[in-house]
């Protein structure tokens, strides 16, 4: 039997953090659940890391076959970045399928594969077995041996997180998806604060390499790789890209494009006509930056430290299994 269309339990993975969580909706969500399925478990989260830990447990403690087969990220990005890690590596092969719940204040995730539909549609059409479950490629960073789900970012995608930080006094690589509460208003906000950052950004020295060809070298507004069209939710970064074919897109805007004209040209992918904007497609990409200090970077909605002038991104293919609608393509 496959448990993809015949999912008899769940595990929801709710971040209270989350721009957007209420208790509301997780009651909703479960009630909806538990009118389908046999059996249906509530791990709130307690900080980061503690969702992949949680869904680990889920997948490991029971027999074989009795972990649940709906897993359900009910957050931001950074929520569901770190449930999709505790689905990595399931033994005997894939045998839980994760939902996204929109709750952050990007919601990008949810948005790759459901666009903005509401999330009990999409929840409905999982339970009613008219979704599909997409087999997601990911990326592996090498220099830390993490996987990234929607994409990464350096500069100007990364310092946005900095100045976000800093807005929250909180550090910036604290507990993912806090902020205003609704992924409207973290939209809104986000955008208030990327053009705060874009005025006075100044580019970097850098260079793009895709599968041992160099794409781009120079003054580096942004460089972003992955598999998702969207960051933030409403930035089509990426608008060639798609989660499952096997290879990883990656832009680079360069020097000569006003980092202050990127917010509104990134709406519509209307940066690719950029005359310094490359784009490439590739198994392989290193990021560097060529005047010694460290790169800026994020992947999935959270700055990552661990990195110094190199980043190196392999593609993972088929990785993730995910819902989503029928014949999904990303909305752009």
């Amino acid at each position: 039997m496959n448990p993809f269309l015949f999912p008899s339990s769940a595990l929801i993975v709710a971040n209270p953090a989350a721009g957007g969580h209420s208790a509301e909706l997780i009651e909703d969500l479960a009630a909806r659940c538990r009118e389908r399925l046999g059996s249906v478990a509530v791990h709130r989260t307690t900080g980061p890391g503690d969702a992949t830990d949680a869904v680990r447990r889920a997948l490991t403690g029971g027999p074989h076959g009795h972990g649940p087969q709906l897993v359900v990220a009910v957050g931001g990005d950074g929520t569901v970045h770190e449930t999709a890690e505790g689905l990595l590596g399931q033994d005997d092969g894939p045998r839980a399928a994760l939902l996204m719940i929109p709750a952050g204040s990007a919601n990008s995730g949810y948005r790759m594969f459901w666009n903005d539909r509401p999330w009990q549609d999409a929840v409905a059409m999982v339970l009613d077995g008219r979704a599909a479950v997409r087999r997601v490629d990911l990326a592996r960073l090498a220099e830390t041996g993490a996987h990234v789900l929607l994409g990464s970012c350096t500069g100007l995608g990364a310092e946005i997180l900095a100045a976000r930080a800093a807005a929250n006094g909180t550090t910036a690589n604290g507990a993912p998806d806090g902020g205003s509460r609704g992924p409207g208003a973290g939209r809104e906000r986000y955008a208030r604060l990327l053009a705060d950052t874009a005025a006075g950004y100044r580019p970097y020295p850098g260079r793009v390499t895709v599968d041992g060809e160099v794409l781009a070298e120079g003054p580096t507004v942004l460089a972003g790789v992955g598999g998702g069209r969207y960051r933030a939710g409403q930035y089509l970064l990426l608008p060639r890209s798609e989660p499952d074919d096997g290879l990883l897109d990656v832009c680079v805007v360069g020097g000569r494009t006003d980092p202050a004209l990127l917010p509104r040209l990134a709406r519509d992918g209307s940066h690719l006509d950029q005359p310094d904007t490359a784009y490439g497609r590739g198994r392989r990409v290193v990021l560097e930056r060529l005047d010694g200090e460290r790169l800026v970077l994020e992947h999935d909605g959270e700055l990552r430290d661990a990195i110094a002038a190199t980043a190196t991104f392999e593609v993972v293919p088929g990785a993730l299994p995910v819902w989503a609608a029928h014949r999904a393509r990303q909305g752009g």
